[in-house]
């Protein structure tokens, strides 16, 4: 039995269990996490003898400690102006501050010497706006992939003696029993008093199987598809050492849909995701020098909102990435000059070209995975980008594919982020309100205050 059972140790775990503990030591804290502590969680692939996903159980990449989070490369995005809708239930000054608080939390804990950037070079933006580009704000705290470890590692230093963790602990079902939360795995069973869920993007299906059997509304929320694009760090030089994290946005001519900048990561690499056994793209960077690349990589995304009376928009992003799983056994990686002119590309054709891939993919034709939509939209950004920061259109900038950002449904919660079963929470990205390290952590943060004040 427990005060408080917290099911996922990503951000919002990590940090609603740091702030209960700082304030009410004697509160008993269990967290279950499928995945390894942090120092055992190791990905297979080391770009040799392994050199693309083999479908680890769990994902070191996906599950552990700090959650999808853990290699990433640390990006804080202090705003209300994306990373999730957040403040629409807590409202945008209590967001600002709880993200802030945050940051003096990784700040105290190893990230003290990490730049912030802000946001506000007014001569970018207005040259994005001739453009049609739309720059967003933000304070970002770039922690990097290096120090965001080193951050992780003492949070869970300090954690360790006043927390359970349970690694390795797959929670199978949540059931109420009278006052008391059940929680099942495997033949153990675990109670508490209260309970918060926070399984991040990669628990969605869970997610949803918990809410059917809860008998918790969720409506059906977006799903991302996109590329990532690599080129030569000098291209993007200008945002990027000004900026770092640049979010731009642009709303396509054709078919009026939003295309965006997402985890940019100048001089980083390109990586393997793997999301519910489908292997994607994503981008990481480090805050050390030496490990820096010549290749600055971003995503460039595709929103999709669907009507009535879809309601798996998940289920199509998956359709995507499998596709593109079958024909390429993992990412495939396009030339863009290929792209336009309409052929595949291969071996040799990346070989000649400027820029030197940092992620073993296998060559091939996007055409032929991404649906003609989102392929226009993105085609569209990327000569609008070119207008801003010449050479984005080279033949030689690399397309990855393909990049889906899961968005798990939204789950009826109050301005608590409770549900309709009392002391039951539902906090980062697993509810539909997060999309980012600092909101998912902020959120964390806010229910333990909650829990704290009762």
């Amino acid at each position: 039995m427990y005060d408080v059972a917290i099911i996922g140790a990503g951000p919002g775990g990590i940090y609603s269990a740091y702030e209960m503990i700082k304030h009410d030591p004697s509160l008993s804290i269990a967290i279950f996490e499928t995945g390894n502590p942090l120092e055992k969680r190791k990905s297979p692939i080391d770009g040799d003898k392994i050199k693309t996903c083999i479908h680890c159980d769990p994902c070191s990449i996906m599950n552990g400690f700090g959650g999808a989070g853990a290699f990433s490369d640390g990006k804080y995005n202090i705003t209300n102006e994306f990373g999730g809708n957040l403040y629409e239930y807590i409202g945008p000054e209590k967001a600002i501050e709880l993200m802030e608080y945050v940051d003096q939390i990784n700040c105290a804990h190893g990230g003290s010497k990490t730049k912030l950037y802000v946001n506000n070079d007014r001569k970018i933006a207005k040259k994005c706006l001739q453009n049609n580009l739309h720059l967003l704000k933000a304070n970002v705290r770039h922690l990097g992939t290096d120090v965001n470890y080193i951050v992780l590692k003492n949070l869970f230093e300090e954690l360790k003696n006043d927390v359970h963790f349970f690694f390795r602990t797959h929670i199978d079902q949540v059931t109420i029993d009278k006052e008391d939360y059940v929680l099942r795995s495997g033949q153990e069973t675990f109670r508490a008093k209260r309970c918060i869920i926070s399984t991040g993007r990669s628990g969605s299906k869970w997610m949803e199987s918990v809410c059917a059997g809860l008998g918790i509304r969720t409506r059906s929320n977006r799903v991302d598809i996109g590329v990532r694009v690599e080129l030569n760090a000098d291209t993007f030089s200008e945002l990027t050492d000004s900026l770092y994290e640049s979010k731009i946005v642009y709303q396509s001519k054709k078919y009026q849909d939003r295309v965006r900048t997402f985890c940019m990561n100048p001089h980083g690499v390109v990586v393997n995701e793997n999301t519910n056994g489908i292997v994607t793209v994503n981008g990481h960077s480090y805050d050390d020098p030496e490990k820096y690349t010549e290749n600055t990589n971003f995503a460039l995304l595709v929103s999709n909102r669907f009507t009535e009376p879809f309601h798996q928009s998940n289920q199509y992003g998956e359709s995507i990435a499998r596709l593109s799983n079958m024909l390429g056994g993992g990412v495939i990686v396009q030339r863009f000059g290929d792209l336009i002119r309409g052929q595949r590309s291969t071996i040799n054709r990346i070989n000649n070209g400027f820029v030197r891939p940092t992620l073993k993919a296998t060559p091939g034709d996007l055409s032929l995975v991404i649906p003609k939509r989102q392929m226009d939209d993105i085609i569209e950004m990327i000569y609008a980008l070119d207008r801003v920061c010449p050479s984005t259109a080279s033949d030689d900038t690399l397309l990855y594919g393909v990049e889906v950002k899961f968005y798990n449904m939204q789950v009826e919660v109050d301005n608590n982020l409770e549900t309709v079963h009392k002391g039951l929470y539902v906090i980062g990205d697993c509810s539909g309100v997060t999309h980012s390290l600092s909101h998912a952590s902020a959120s964390g943060v806010y229910v333990a205050r909650k829990i704290l004040a009762e």
